[in-house]
Order: C-alpha cells, then structure tokens, then sequence
C-alpha cells in the first residue's frame, strides 16, 4: 500500500520528475521561464515537450490536452492522441514543441463578452509553465491561456496573469523604497471549498434539484441545523470513504488537500487545501471541483456545489484566503508592533484603499444567481463589502491617524482553570465569521466567493486593485529623501 509521500505528486510533471529528466541547461531555462518570465526558446521546448511525452506514456496517457478556463465559470479541453501514422499501418508516439507551446481549439462557440463579431472562430491556447501539467484521467492536461486571432483574452486565467504581472510590478516599486530587491511578489490563496453531499436515489427524485442545482420548492424538514450538532460532527462512514478517495486522487495531482470536515448545515461539508501561488491554487481548485463531483458518483452520492441548494439553512462559500509575499516574507505579518512596522502597515493601508475604491468591482466579481441567494443569510457574509480589521490592527489605523505614539500590543495567554491543561497563547484579534473581507493574522479572508465559482475574478479584481493602491504610492513617494521617508509615508 502506498503512503502519502508517495502518492503525492505521482501525476504531475513537477520540478522534481524535470530535474531528473531534462538536460541541467533545458531545466535552468525552464526554472528561468517559471520564475522570471524568460520565454522558453523552441529548441529547449522540443527537449521538454519530449520529456513531457515519455513520462505521460509511461503513466498510461495515450492523449494530451490544452486545458483552459473559457469565459464559462469552468474548464475546457479537447483531447489528441500522442499516435502519428508511419509506413507499413504502424504508429509511432510523437508530442512537439509547437504542441506544447500553442494549441488551436476553435474559439467559435466560446463566451467572448462581445470582443468579436460572431463569425470570427480562430482561438489560440498558449502553454503557461507556472502551472505544473498533470495527468488526469489518462490524458496529460497543460494548463494554458486561452485567447483571440487578434489577441483579446477569451479566458480567466489571462487577466489574473496578467493582474499578477502588475502587483509584483508595483510590489517591487514600493519595497524598494524599504531597500528591498526580491525578484517577485506573488499573491498567494488557500480556497475552502464547501460542499454538499447527498445520496444519488434521493438527488433523482427531485427534478428541481437536478435541472436547477437547488430546490425551488417543498416543506422545511422537521429538524435542520438547530442544535449545529453537525459543525464538526464525526463524519459518517459513507462520507469518510468519499473523502479518503478524494484525498487520494488529490494528492495524485499535486493538490494539497488538508483539512475536512462537517460543516453546519445536515449534509454540509468543506475540504481546504494548504495555500500557493494564486495561479496554481486556482488551477487546483477547479480540478478539485471536477474530482469532487465525480467520485461523488462511484459512492452513490451527488455533490452539489450550488451556492444555495437548500432554503432555510447555510450555504455554501468558498472562503478566498489571500496574502502577499516574496521569497522570504509575507508582506501582510504584522509582527508584535504592527504601529512601528512601515512595511507592514503600507501594505496593509493600499489593501484597505484597493477594497474602498473599488468595492463595486469586488462585489460584482462573486455575484451569480446561485451565490446572490446565499449573501446575507444563514451566516454568509452580507452582499455589502467591508472591512474587518480586528482591535489590534483597528487600534495601529486610528493612532496613524491621530499622529499618536506607537501601539506596542502584547498577546494575552489564557488560563483555562485545570492544572492538566497547557495555557495558550492568545491571537493579536478575534476571528470574524461574518465580515465579508476580513483580517485573519497575516492575511485577509474573502468571504464573499461561491463555492461554484472560478475566483480568478475576485483574485485578478483583489491583486489589479492592490497593485493600483501600490502604484499611487510609489509614484508619491520615489525621490524621497531618505532621512524624511517615514513622516512622508505615513501623511501620504
């Protein structure tokens, strides 16, 4: 029986599987591409896109695909065979760097938000080596952008990379106002992904619930959430089984899967996974979307991912918790002085002007007929954006704005009254349950998603706004003195 060290990352052509199969040269180039944005030359793409062909015949792939996220909520992908006909009525296995690099899988029936006449059906996917390709289901799927003949981004994953592109952009700017020089700034994200389950022969009984997603109509049952004896209940074994296997295919592909549980409505449940690099998170999000469905099936379960399946009861979110950080820091710990941090607090002040000038846009991207029902009720976070920043951090923003002295806040330890218990330490703030963007130690947790939605719109709007934030900053404050940065900072 295999462990999970290693299961973990057996279907994806990770750094490890390139290192161990590229030239050290073609391999460099590859890490140069994924790290720096160095576009990878046709030569070494050959080498990798090679490489990349005999792993995935060696773990049963026939196919591969262009995967991409079309402006549809969900992914796309069309599968062609690694088979090319040769002499004698043989075939011989063949992937090229073109292959790999760029794929034309007809733009015509794809959502195009009225960027192009209705006629027009060339589409082009281009590979994006930030995002490890996978095997799944015996095809090897590579994440790529998706786009126009003339270039418009026909997909979400564009516009959240090119969002990022500017928030490291504008990120840099301003850390090397502080003497900083990392070579990028990349928001990170864990997802909660919240979930129903229910058995498959009740699910078919109910046309409302298959055609629609949610039921539109019936009596309350006669018990619900009441007593929430379910948040955190022990999980029963049907249920257990479904989530083994879906740990276990997750951890295949790569998607760290953590943490499961009940949660408060009957039938309620959420996975969360560790958080990554937003683009790779998102990518992981949305297969652990597909794999939740589908193994749902082989346990004679329906998993419903409708924001509001049930009235009367909680919905389901998808929690967005999201940082920024460079290779040695997350620029949004506080540390125990929050008030004498400037970094900190810089960062901090453009992320709260990012939610404020554009809460609209916020809102905007999380709003679905599914997710609409669920905001403002049962628990979910109100359909109006704000801010929560806890005692502590609320305390350092009205000292900075009443030019008092620094805020030097201690944690507290609770003594819980039994001699056998250990003491614990206290956090800086209260966690929020209802606050739709609220601080959470050392990052903000966006509340608001639906937990069927691709949140690249909320990521690209969050990392486009901060990255505006950041730019009105450092255009304010490059040439400072350095002797008068402080005071200038924080009046600006």
């Amino acid at each position: 029986m295999s462990t999970a060290t290693e299961v973990f990352g057996s279907m994806v052509f990770n750094d490890s599987v390139m290192r161990a199969r590229l030239p050290k040269e073609v391999f460099k180039q590859v890490q140069r591409s994924m790290n720096d944005g160095k576009r990878l030359d046709s030569d070494a793409a050959v080498v990798v896109a090679n490489a990349m062909k005999d792993w995935a015949i060696e773990k049963g792939a026939t196919h591969f695909t262009h995967w991409f996220q079309p402006m549809t909520g969900i992914t796309a992908e069309k599968h062609d065979s690694f088979i090319s006909p040769v002499d004698g009525g043989r075939v011989i296995m063949e992937f090229s760097g073109k292959e790999l690099i760029q794929g034309e899988p007809d733009a015509s029936s794809f959502p195009s938000g009225g960027l192009r006449a209705t006629f027009e059906a060339r589409g082009y996917t281009a590979w994006d080596p930030t995002s490890y390709a996978f095997i799944k289901d015996g095809v090897l799927c590579i994440p790529t952008a998706f786009c126009s003949y003339t270039g418009e981004a026909l997909d979400k994953k564009t516009p959240l990379l090119r969002s990022m592109t500017a928030l490291s952009r504008e990120s840099k700017r301003v850390l090397a106002l502080f003497g900083k020089t990392p070579k990028k700034v990349v928001p990170s994200v864990g997802d909660e992904q919240e979930y129903f389950l229910i058995k498959k022969d009740a699910y078919r009984k109910r046309r409302d619930l298959v055609i629609t997603g949610r039921t539109l109509f019936g009596a309350a049952p006669c018990k619900g959430q009441e007593l929430e004896e379910h948040y955190f209940g022990a999980i029963r074994p049907t249920v257990s089984a479904y989530m083994k296997d879906l740990d276990d295919e997750l951890w295949a592909l790569g998607i760290p899967a953590k943490t499961k549980h009940n949660e408060v409505a009957p039938c309620q449940h959420e996975l969360a996974p560790v958080y990554g690099e937003v683009n790779e998170a998102i990518d992981q999000n949305l297969v652990m979307m597909e794999k939740m469905k589908l193994i749902a099936s082989r346990h004679d379960l329906v998993c419903l991912l409708h924001e509001k399946p049930f009235e009367g009861i909680n919905g389901s979110g998808k929690h967005n918790n999201w940082s920024l950080g460079t290779e040695s820091e997350n620029l949004l710990d506080p540390g125990d002085t929050p008030l004498d941090n400037l970094q900190f607090i810089v960062f901090l002040t453009a992320v709260i002007e990012a939610v404020d000038n554009y809460q609209e846009l916020l809102r905007a991207s999380v709003a679905s007929a599914g997710n609409d029902h669920r905001l403002g009720a049962n628990e979910a976070p109100p359909a109006i954006m704000s801010i929560f920043l806890g005692d502590q951090l609320t305390e350092v923003v009205e000292k900075i704005i009443d030019g008092k002295a620094s805020v030097h806040a201690t944690r507290g330890v609770l003594d819980l009254g039994a001699d056998t218990l250990p003491k614990l330490m206290q956090d800086n703030t209260d966690r929020n349950r209802t606050s739709p963007f609220a601080f959470t130690g050392n990052k903000f947790e966006f509340r608001a998603c639906g937990s069927e939605q691709n949140v690249s719109d909320s990521n690209l709007v969050l990392d486009a706004a901060v990255a505006k934030s950041l730019k009105s900053f450092a255009d304010a404050l490059e040439g400072t003195p350095e002797d008068k940065f402080q005071d200038a900072a924080l009046e600006y």
